[in-house]
């Protein structure tokens, strides 16, 4: 691994983009994105999508990846050279990584329990197991299905209730162990190690999709799937998550490198894995409907057999529209006393589910429909564990490189042990997610830390490069990097829209959440709607940390300011103290001068 000034870098470009891919692509790309299709007017969501992608997704991630490639430092690094007053910036960033490894790590643990059981013939999750005095089906089994048991009691032995903590499940535990061993292993050196794992982690989830598309559009029911994603239908409406991306600025890149068409190349490849990965998502999920469409179809004709005591095979599936008119014409009376379900293929296509529930309950369903299910099992979780590990990577060296660069250890320590202690730090904190309640508490985690803290940091973001390092100045950095020009769509995007529907996204949050109180989805085999989930309250003590996840990045921009200023004030009380510039970067960056400037040290950021 090459170093300059001991600082390691990426043994080549290939590496490197591929590391900046394994990061941007992760799990919400096979189960968040089809959902927000499905729910969100199918191929009418693809249209404000792109548009987001377009003014928001792509002008960010340019900015994070020229200031990260400039600056070669971490996110608190970064910003506290552009200017300390903009510290928090860095400081935000770095509590939004710690917290999404906490609760990201233990889906990965979820993933690996599956992973395990799949080896097991027949699939655990494809039977209900007995009761205790063996006479009969599991009661909640046999009331919900076999898919979700396995998923609310075998593996999260979920509590009815977020107050309701629960005990500590030692599957869990041994799996959060090992995932968080594997992580400590890829990462133990930083960039020094992960660059090696990445070529498998972010290379791998691309063949396992496309085996799954090449047996999926083979399954009876596809093409259903994949006319529903792509159909525009009237029940759009905005959503009100963009497509952004954050925290680049911990991959440090070549100096000399064309970092618009790396974020141009990321941001595309990252998006059309999104819209690849909903083929064969759609497609499973379009056999699955059609499955459960002619299951329906055959429980129904069954029971008209049986009434009106007709030869066997004498209605099919072809033909069971015109016979229920036939009968409807001539037997209404005894036809009506028949209970048939209502079938109806439409219907079963619009049971939208997202993030675990389409991974761990709707995809896993399906695959015991599929010959060779054991296999497709196994395949299935290894993509997904690929996936999540690799932007595991992502959050880790934004955890890990801002501790270095803050020297919170000696230097003559070795990376191995701040490695050790990160990890180890972070198993034991995410145990409390292993408890029966800690499902509800991941959801929360990644609804308020994962979300609402990025958008504020991103203004921010944009605001301090554009307004107070200047964006004038911020172009000519550019320019040296890649030897060209800053053209009119970075600047008007960074100056005005990317701000813009920063604040309305944040806005439209903000109203949202004062509309209707938070509340969660519940499985509690005693509501009296049951195998139907119980939608709560969150309790006022579970509100509060809500706020709390959701404040705590965000706080850390106006008290890093705030420290700094009163820090300023007390130094400047004394005579012999020369007052920094306000908005100066520290002038420490020896090795990016620009080929024009002619001193050692170049100040990054100028008094006008």
């Amino acid at each position: 691994m090459p170093k300059e000034d001991g600082r390691p870098k990426w043994d080549n470009k290939f590496q490197y983009i591929l590391s900046c891919i394994g990061f941007a692509v992760g799990l919400g790309n096979v189960w968040r994105f089809p959902y927000l299709c499905q729910i969100h007017g199918g191929g009418a969501f693809l249209i404000p999508y792109f548009i987001a992608l377009l003014f928001e997704g792509i002008p960010l991630l340019h900015l994070e990846l020229a200031l990260g490639q400039y600056l070669r430092k971490g996110s608190i690094g970064a910003w506290n050279t552009i200017s300390p007053y903009l510290g928090g910036v860095g400081v935000g960033s770095w509590v939004v990584s710690v917290l999404v490894s906490l609760y990201y790590n233990t889906v990965l643990t979820w993933v690996m329990w599956y992973f395990i059981n799949s080896f097991q013939e027949p699939l655990p999750w494809s039977v209900c197991p007995l009761n205790e005095n063996r006479t009969g089906f599991n009661e909640e089994c046999y009331e919900s299905t076999a898919v979700n048991y396995f998923w609310y009691r075998k593996t999260l032995n979920i509590t009815p209730d977020i107050a309701e903590s629960g005990r500590l499940q030692w599957w869990l535990i041994l799996c959060l162990a090992a995932c968080w061993a594997i992580v400590y292993l890829c990462t133990i050196r930083g960039i020094e190690t992960t660059g090696k794992a990445i070529y498998v982690t972010a290379i791998f989830p691309y063949l396992v999709l496309t085996i799954f598309l090449i047996q999926g559009l083979t399954l009876p029911g596809a093409t259903e799937g994949l006319i529903y994603l792509f159909t525009p239908n009237k029940k759009f409406y905005p959503n009100k998550k963009l497509a952004f991306f954050n925290h680049f600025t911990c991959l440090n890149a070549i100096s000399r490198n064309d970092c618009e068409k790396d974020a141009v190349t990321v941001a595309i490849v990252n998006s059309m894995t999104s819209l690849y990965a909903s083929i064969p998502v759609f497609s499973v999920l379009g056999f699955k409907a059609t499955t459960a469409y002619w299951d329906c179809l055959d429980r129904n004709i069954i029971n008209i057999i049986n009434e009106f005591d007709l030869p066997e095979e004498s209605i099919m599936r072809e033909n069971y529209t015109s016979w229920i008119r036939f009968l409807n014409s001539s037997y209404p009376e005894k036809i009506a006393g028949v209970k048939l379900k209502s079938c109806d293929l439409q219907e079963f296509l619009d049971q939208s589910v997202s993030g675990t529930g389409l991974a761990f309950i709707v995809f896993t369903q399906a695959i015991i429909l599929m010959p060779g299910s054991q296999a497709w099992a196994i395949l299935f979780f290894i993509m997904l564990f690929s996936l999540g590990l690799s932007s595991m990577f992502g959050n880790i060296e934004g955890v890990f490189t801002p501790l270095l660069e803050l020297q919170i250890i000696s230097k003559s320590a070795p990376k191995e042990l701040l490695s050790g202690i990160i990890c180890l730090i972070s198993f034991l904190i995410a145990l409390c997610f292993t408890l029966g309640s800690g499902s509800y508490w991941i959801d929360i985690f990644d609804r308020y830390a994962g979300s609402v803290p990025l958008l504020v940091i991103a203004f921010f973001e944009v605001i301090g490069v554009t307004y107070i390092y200047k964006i004038k100045r911020f172009g000519k950095d550019v320019e040296w990097m890649t030897g060209r020009k800053l053209n009119l769509y970075w600047q008007i995007t960074w100056r005005f829209i990317s701000p813009l529907l920063l604040l309305i996204v944040f806005m439209a949050f903000v109203i949202l959440q004062m509309q209707k109180p938070p509340s969660y989805i519940a499985w509690n085999p005693k509501y009296e709607g049951f195998p139907m989930k119980e939608e709560k309250v969150y309790p006022p003590w579970v509100q509060a940390i809500c706020v709390l996840l959701a404040a705590l990045p965000c706080v850390c921009l106006p008290l890093v300011a705030l420290f700094h200023l009163v820090k300023q004030k007390c130094r400047s009380k004394d005579p012999s103290f020369v007052p920094p510039e306000i908005f100066s970067c520290q002038g420490a960056n020896t090795n990016f001068a620009h080929p024009k400037e002619e001193i050692s040290i170049v100040p990054v950021c100028k008094q006008k």
